[in-house]
């Protein structure tokens, strides 16, 4: 359930970043990390895998 629930907050983090890049070239996470761009790396990785976590979650139920 925990698992659930911190992969749908980053999917939706995930979601509203790529929202904010689209509508204005403003990228938070590159932001919020610029000094230390592995930081960065981490994040989108974690984003990512949620998301394919929270659709196999949502495709099984």
């Amino acid at each position: 359930m925990i698992w659930e629930k911190l992969a749908l907050l980053l999917t939706i983090i995930g979601g509203i970043n790529w929202g904010l890049v689209g509508a204005f070239k403003f990228n938070l996470v590159d932001f919020l990390f610029a000094f230390a761009p592995i930081i960065a790396s981490i994040i989108y990785i974690l984003v990512g895998i949620s998301a394919c976590y929270v659709l196999y979650a949502y495709l099984i139920r």
